[in-house]
Order: C-alpha cells, then structure tokens, then sequence
C-alpha cells in the first residue's frame, strides 16, 4: 500500500498518554499528538479542507493564488496543498512568530510577507488588512481568512472529533484545546457532544487575549488585549470559527508557564511540541480540581517544537524573557 501524494497522510494522529507533566492531575490524561501530520501541525486538516471546498465552489480556480494571514502552521498545510495541486502562495504574518516558521514557508515555496505585531487587527498594516488587500489586488486569488471562514472547523467535525471518538472507544470525557482561529475546539466538540452531550470541551487562552472575557460575558473588552509572547492562542478579534456555545469553560495561562512546560514535555515526556501544546498542559493542571480519576481527558495540540528552537528551547531566549 502507498499513498498518491503527501496530501493524503493527513489525519488518523495517536493518543499518547502523559505522566509526569500531569502527575497530581486524577483521570488517564491523553494527548492527540498531530505532529504527525506531514506539515507537522494540526493546521494541516483545515488547511486542505478550505482548498478542496474553495475548488468545490469555484473560488479557487487552477492557476491560482493562495493567500492567508498565518502564524504559520496554517501556512504550512496550505503550501503542501498548493505544491500538490499546483498553486502559488502569498502569506502575511507577525513578527513575533519564530524565524524558523518564516524559512520553513519559503522553503516550501509561499511568499512571506512579515507584518508588525502590535497594532489593531483593522490597522492597514495587520496582517489581516494585508492579507485582504493582497486578495483584491492579485488576479485569480483566493484569501482563505481562516478565522472566519467555517471550512476550519468543519475539517474537525470530520475528522478529529470522530478520530477521538474511536481512539477512545467512546471513553473520552474532556477534551482540551487552546484557541485561536477556534476551529479544532469548536468542531471537535460539536462532533463528540453529538455522541455524548456529557463531554467537556475546555478551551486555553492566554493572557493578553480578549477570548476568555467574551465568552464569558459577550463583551470584546479592549482593556484585556495587550501584547503577549506565546504563539498560535489568543486573539484580539473574535472569529467566526468559535462557536462560544460548545465551550464548557475557558482558562488563561501565562507565557512564562506555557514555555516552561514545554521544556518539561520534551525532556519528561519525550515530546518535543510548540508552544501552545505547554499552555494546554498547564491549563489541564490548574483544571485538575474539576477531574475524577475515572475521567479521560484528550489534550489537543497543534505542533512541533521545531519550530521554536530559537525561542523555546534556546537559554539565551529564556533568559532574555525572564523565564528561566
């Protein structure tokens, strides 16, 4: 057996149980481990399904141009679809992401185009405003706007909200996720409170963001946004993708702890994971309370540490930030 092309690896991850970064957490604590993907990221689902039904519905037509605003892992899968398929890529980003993310996009073909960090998301030069310029100005483009656009969350209802579902016969109680985009919390948990309404979806953000407070109280409080160092969480806009509803609660967790579980994961655990994947272990931790040891928890992360190496996983780095 063999597969037709690197497009078709996608999905069917493991669940590997963790130990001693959960030790004190009741319950088989589990981690949907989506390094696996080829783009090694969890990005890489949603990032096909948003090609394949742009092509369904004629936005994307051969010959194209993809464009989309990333901190990079969605770029990623979208650069493996479009090599495949034979699109070009143009993606906007901050430049508060890694190097390595940078290198990795242009490696695989994508124009990157870098865009400060700290101004509004409706600035001029955001990378949401670039990216939507970019799509008006480029013949033959398609802007795949993954916050808004329900693709996202649906390659997750698809795929691995069943996948949980099976890998755990059904057993799964809690699943926890950090939220950016929201497509995998929101879709996941559709898919397994449709199998079991009694099943918890718990939500990481970080602190800096405005998600926890608006789906708390539905208010976008301008007050809670502020610069943060980690990646891939939090948003100072509200996507479509999050569907505020099928989230059971919301917690927040600090840079400095979200980094330094990851360190831990790799030298404890043996997983050498992205930044968000240590703020969803942190978060299960200050959760524990609410766990019985008959619960079994499904802990979702999004990607390799790889692509932190001169962050996370660099001394001079840590200490620069005060984080060790």
């Amino acid at each position: 057996m063999y597969h037709k092309n690197i497009l078709e690896t996608i999905g069917n991850t493991p669940l590997v149980q963790l130990h001693k970064v959960v030790e004190g957490v009741p319950g088989t604590i589990l981690m949907k481990v989506e390094t696996f993907n080829p783009g090694h990221s969890i990005k890489d689902r949603m990032a096909l399904k948003m090609v394949e039904d742009a092509e369904a519905s004629g936005d994307l037509k051969e010959g194209g141009t993809i464009i989309e605003c990333t901190s990079g892992n969605t770029g990623m899968g979208l650069a493996l679809a479009a090599t495949v398929k034979g699109y070009k890529c143009v993606f906007t980003t901050t430049d508060k992401q890694s190097p390595e993310k940078f290198d990795i996009l242009r490696a695989m073909g994508a124009e990157v185009i870098v865009c400060p960090t700290n101004v509004a998301a409706d600035h001029p030069e955001s990378y949401y405003s670039v990216a939507e310029r970019l799509s008006t100005e480029i013949e033959n483009s398609f802007w795949c706007n993954q916050y808004d656009n329900l693709s996202n969350r649906k390659a997750h209802y698809l795929s691995t909200g069943p996948e949980i579902w099976e890998q755990t016969e059904g057993k799964v109680t809690h699943i926890v996720a950090g939220i950016g985009t929201g497509g995998t919390i929101s879709g996941t948990a559709r898919y397994l409170k449709e199998q079991n309404p009694n099943i918890k979806a718990w939500g990481i953000d970080t602190f800096g963001s405005a998600l926890k407070k608006y789906h708390e109280t539905g208010e976008l409080d301008e007050a809670e946004i502020y610069p943060y160092i980690t990646e891939g969480i939090g948003e100072d806009i509200i996507p479509k993708n999050i569907d505020f509803e099928i989230i059971d609660h919301m917690e927040k967790v600090t840079d400095k702890e979200g980094a330094l579980m990851c360190r831990r994961l790799a030298r404890e655990e043996g997983l050498l994971l992205g930044y968000s994947a240590g703020s969803a272990v942190v978060g299960l931790n200050q959760l524990k309370d609410q766990l019985t040891k008959d619960d079994l928890v499904v802990v979702i992360i999004h990607d390799h540490g790889s692509r932190y190496i001169g962050k996370l996983y660099n001394d001079d780095w840590m200490k620069k930030n005060n984080f060790i």
